[in-house]
């Protein structure tokens, strides 16, 4: 029997490297996420492509508690278990703490934090049933220390590891393990903007606006690669990490080892 992999913000960037990895390991992907059409059939067509089963497609808005509801309840009793969970999706805005604009706040936590919250709550029975799980959290660098101007960025990602370890003592007994990983710069849309801000600023290129990101925070000097965060995760589901639960594993070129 094929199992079923839930990807959460798998239409681009980390989440689509994340689902081509486990589609190679034989799940089957769910994919959800916002954007284009044409982007989400070329998505689509990219991970059937390599998977033992055609993917399926939840356009499910996360920041919406009813909708996460309702879209767990159908995939579960059309599907059946979901036996890996990543919660990847997340956005991002920068502003100092006291122009913060509320709504962004509360839209950060709901996408970034909650939404992790209701998708696990939805799909732990199931797995406490079948006696397999694995969930898997991309908390980022941000979730181990913090930056200026990423006040609710930083809260939901600190809040996603404490998620984390709670979820893992409730499940060590189960075959389910939960685990967050904490990427540093990859070079995904999330910190695009980023990167063109830092090259206007400095009145630079944006190849040389995205070295100067690397250079203030990550020794490495090199981006993560979305192939390389897929891979850890594909690691996380197997037998042999069965025994890694409630850790924050840092992908960052030494950021967090400073």
């Amino acid at each position: 029997m094929v199992k079923l992999a839930l990807v959460t913000g798998s239409t681009s960037g980390i989440g689509v490297g994340i689902a081509r990895s486990l589609a190679g390991a034989g799940y089957r992907i769910i994919l959800n996420g916002f954007g284009a059409p044409d982007i989400i059939d070329s998505v689509l067509s990219e991970i059937g492509a390599i998977s033992v089963l055609e993917p399926i497609y939840i356009g499910t808005d996360l920041t919406n508690v009813s909708s996460i509801e309702e879209a767990i309840s159908e995939l579960l009793a059309t599907e059946g278990p979901v036996s890996v969970l990543v919660n990847n999706a997340g956005i991002q805005y920068t502003a100092p703490l006291e122009e913060f604009p509320v709504e962004k706040w509360d839209q950060i936590v709901a996408l970034n934090l909650s939404a992790a919250f209701h998708t696990t709550r939805l799909c732990l029975p199931p797995m406490k049933e079948q006696q397999f799980g694995r969930i898997i959290n991309m908390a980022s660098v941000h979730g181990l220390v913090a930056s200026v101007k990423k006040s609710a960025y930083v809260a939901a990602k600190h809040g996603l590891v404490g998620l984390t370890k709670a979820t893992a003592l409730e499940t060590a007994e189960l075959n389910i393990t939960c685990n967050a990983i904490c990427p540093g710069w990859t070079h995904t849309p999330l910190i695009e903007t980023q990167i063109e801000q830092r090259a206007s600023d400095l009145n630079i290129s944006e190849e040389e606006g995205g070295r100067a990101l690397l250079t203030e925070k990550q020794p490495s000097k090199r981006f993560v690669t979305t192939s390389q965060l897929g891979e850890l995760v594909r690691f996380l589901c197997t037998e042999e990490a069965s025994q890694i639960t409630g850790a924050n594993l840092p992908v960052d070129g030494g950021w967090t080892a400073q």
